[in-house]
C-alpha cells in the first residue's frame, strides 16, 4: 500500500498545502478562491447586458491568467437525512413523528428518483515567483535551468504578489455581482482530495463562507 500511494504521489503536482495557499512542485503558488453563483436567468435583458459587460471588462482587465474550476458532485443527503432522524427519536408529539417519518421517506424518495447534483464554483489565481539564475550559464537556461534554480523571492514576498492579484480578482468579481472567499489550508486539502479521489463522497467547503461574511476561511 505504501509503494502504491508513494507512486501516486508521482502524478500529483501539488508539493504543499501552505497558510491557505498551494505550492506546487515547479515553486509556483495558487490561491483558490471559492465563488457564489448567479441568478443570470432571472434578470431582465438589461441586466444580463450588463452582467456580461463587466465580465468581460473584468477580464480584459486582468495582466495575469486565472483558471475557472466548476465542480458538479452527487448530493449528498445523508447528513441531512441524520438530523431528521435524530428529530424523530426526540419527537414526543405522535402527529409530529408521523409527519417527520413521511418527509423523510420523500426526500429518501426524490433522491433516489432524480440525480441531484451540487455545484461548486472556483477561481485560481497563479503566481509563479522569478527564478535565481543558475550556475549552468545560458545553455542551462534554456535548456530546463530552472529545475535547480532557486526562487529569487521568499515565500512571503510571493504570497504578498499572490495576495494583490486575488484581491484584484475579487474586487472585478463583485463588480459582477459574484461573491468570492479564499480557501483556508483545511478547505483546499478537502478540495484537492476530492478531485484526485473523484469516487468517494466527502463533505463540500461549506457553502455558509458565502453568506453574511461573519464567517471567514482561516
Amino acid at each position: 500500500m505504501a509503494t502504491n500511494a508513494a507512486a501516486s504521489q508521482k502524478f500529483v503536482p501539488v508539493r504543499e498545502v501552505r497558510d491557505g495557499l498551494v505550492v506546487l512542485d515547479d515553486g509556483s503558488l495558487r490561491m483558490v478562491l471559492m465563488a457564489s453563483s448567479l441568478n443570470f436567468a432571472l434578470k431582465n435583458q438589461d441586466e444580463q447586458e450588463g452582467t456580461i459587460l463587466q465580465f468581460q471588462n473584468f477580464l480584459n482587465s486582468l495582466d495575469f491568467s486565472i483558471e475557472l474550476h466548476i465542480e458538479s458532485r452527487r448530493l449528498d443527503i445523508r447528513p441531512y437525512l441524520g438530523i431528521l432522524e435524530e428529530r424523530l427519536h426526540a419527537q414526543t408529539n405522535e402527529l409530529l413523528q408521523i409527519q417527520t417519518k413521511e418527509y423523510i421517506n420523500f426526500i429518501r424518495h426524490i433522491t433516489d428518483a432524480a440525480n441531484i447534483m451540487s455545484k461548486s464554483f472556483f477561481v485560481v489565481v497563479p503566481y509563479t515567483p522569478p527564478f535565481a539564475p543558475t550556475k549552468s550559464g545560458f545553455l542551462g537556461g534554456l535548456f530546463g535551468g530552472k529545475k535547480n534554480a532557486t526562487p529569487a523571492t521568499t515565500f512571503e514576498e510571493s504570497r504578498s504578489q499572490l495576495e494583490q492579484r486575488s484581491s484584484v480578482v475579487e474586487q472585478g468579481l463583485i463588480r459582477c455581482g459574484v461573491r468570492v472567499v479564499a480557501l483556508g489550508t483545511e478547505e483546499l486539502v478537502e478540495l484537492y482530495y476530492k478531485i484526485f479521489n473523484p469516487g468517494e463522497l466527502s463533505k463540500a467547503p461549506s457553502s455558509e463562507i458565502l453568506g453574511d461574511g461573519r464567517k471567514t476561511a482561516q
